[in-house]
């Protein structure tokens, strides 16, 4: 069987593939902006007991590996009662892992704002929550996007390390596809295609975005 036979064959199953992980991308993204959004707003108002829990809660997902976090998560649980199948550990992990990176960016970006922002909010009687609301997270929106991107399209690679836990995404599709015709080389570098293929779609979402936002700040 020749490169372009095989390829006919497999890519079905690596489209398949494909779209979980676009699923879990997506997702996981989606979740972990509200979680990692959440996380940021109680470390930059410095909430009482919340605020170390969500530091230490950081410090604990950037300083250990997505490897680990996905086996104590799918495997670890279940020791102490808590078990879940592999499609939902696969997105908590993912979920939680990004959340803490996001979180980082989106505090980076809130403290960017200029203080002067925060003073007119309180000249127009606002409280600080309706300050952080209306005036500084709009911003701050359009000062992280570019970090939240670069977020999201690690975390379409990072997809890749679920098919531990048996999740038919891309990387363990084009694994079964391997086994039965025993042709590494061509169907590694197609997956690699599909995944630099995803990234560079959600790149094209980024810039679009982000001219968006510098139009929308501009008027």
């Amino acid at each position: 069987m020749n490169w372009m036979e095989l390829l006919q064959t497999a890519l079905p199953v690596m489209l398949a593939g494909a779209g979980y992980t676009l699923m879990f991308a997506v997702t996981s993204m989606v979740l972990g902006l509200a979680l990692g959004f959440a996380v940021a707003l109680l470390r930059v108002a410095r909430v009482p007991v919340l605020a170390p829990i969500a530091a230490t809660y950081v410090s604990l997902m950037r300083g250990t590996p997505l490897l680990v976090q996905i086996f104590v998560i799918y495997y670890g649980l279940p020791s102490v009662g808590i078990e879940f199948s592999p499609v939902p550990a696969g997105i908590l992990a993912l979920t939680l892992n990004v959340a803490a990176y996001l979180s980082e960016s989106m505090r980076g970006a809130l403290a960017g704002v200029e203080r002067g922002q925060w003073d007119a909010g309180l000249s127009l009687g606002f409280t600080w929550w309706q300050s952080m609301r209306y005036i500084i997270a709009p911003q701050a929106l359009r000062l992280a996007v570019p970090s939240l991107a670069n977020s999201l399209i690690s975390l379409i690679k990072d997809t890749s390390l679920v098919s531990v836990i048996t999740v038919g995404e891309l990387m363990l599709a084009t694994k079964d596809v391997i086994a039965q015709t025993f042709q590494p080389l061509p169907l590694y570098l197609a997956a690699a295609g599909i995944y630099w293929l995803l990234s560079f779609l959600f790149e094209r979402v980024q810039k679009r975005v982000e001219t968006r936002l510098a139009v929308a700040h501009r008027h």
